[in-house]
């Protein structure tokens, strides 16, 4: 049983260390600047389906009243 985790031990490091394809600086860069333009655009179009939403309510609210 310890060899098996020895051996899944060595395994995994040498996967990490050969055989997986890190992303450079400006590919991290560039991945982080889309991300957080997507959730600047996302958080932009909830707040207005919800300024929409509040204001249509406020509307039927005001005029059952």
């Amino acid at each position: 049983m310890l060899q098996n985790i020895i051996k899944y031990c060595k395994d995994s490091y040498q996967e990490l260390v050969y055989k997986t394809t890190w992303p450079s600086r400006q590919e991290l860069m560039n991945s982080a600047v889309v991300v957080l333009t997507a959730s600047l655009c996302i958080a932009l179009v909830i707040f207005a389906m919800d300024f929409v939403f509040q204001s249509g309510m406020e509307g039927i609210y005001g005029w059952l009243r």
